[in-house]
């Protein structure tokens, strides 16, 4: 599932118009987004400028943090960080897919 499509359908179920989410989300220089950058993410037009976004959407919605990152195609901030040898990303790769098999 797109990441627009997940935001839209959790926004939903939780009861929130695209005006009232937006205004529970602040940029990282303060302020809530815009109802219209809101609606640009739903449709895929755009994603969230920050992982801090993406976190506060997460926890606002109550969507795994995990699940989001995927979507955007990014690894948490706390994964980034290690230095990792080329043969454990590998193994961690293959167990990731192996896990979405089954």
């Amino acid at each position: 599932m797109p990441l627009g499509e997940t935001i839209s359908a959790a926004r939903k179920k939780m009861g929130y118009s695209q005006k009232e989410l937006a205004e529970k989300l602040m940029k990282d220089e303060g302020g809530p987004i815009s109802a219209q950058y809101l609606n640009d993410i739903e449709h895929d037009r755009r994603q969230p400028s920050s992982e801090s976004l993406l976190r506060r959407l997460a926890e606002v919605l109550e969507i795994p943090i995990e699940v989001l990152l995927y979507q955007v195609g990014q690894l948490p901030s706390d994964v980034r960080g290690q230095n990792p040898s080329p043969e454990r990303i590998q193994e961690a790769y293959r167990a990731f897919r192996r896990s979405l098999e089954k």
